[in-house]
């Protein structure tokens, strides 16, 4: 699987994630739970990885950057834009990957 950009929506428990390749054809859209986290960014190889900035952003983003990736975090405003529909995890997520 070689994505090269990936968004992750964080909350609570669950984590959504969407991740595309360079012809911006989605190779991953699920939700992951916090345990699953490490286990499998360490399976993929090293991609850029968008986050919306909250309380646990920092945190997952040096976990992410000791595993090889690239982490960018984004202020909400920034992200707002991208959103395509109704407000939900995995749409949030999709609007991160793309902004």
């Amino acid at each position: 699987m070689t994505i090269t950009r990936m968004g992750i929506d964080l909350a609570k428990q669950v984590f959504q994630i969407h991740g595309v390749d360079q012809s911006e054809k989605v190779k991953a859209r699920k939700p992951l739970r916090r345990s699953q986290m490490v286990a499998y960014f360490s399976k993929l190889e090293s991609c850029l990885i968008g986050m919306e900035a909250c309380g646990s952003t920092h945190y997952w983003a040096r976990e992410l950057s000791k595993l090889g990736h690239d982490v960018r975090l984004m202020a909400p405003q920034f992200v707002k834009p991208y959103v395509k529909s109704n407000k939900n995890n995995a749409n949030d997520a999709e609007a991160i990957c793309e902004a």
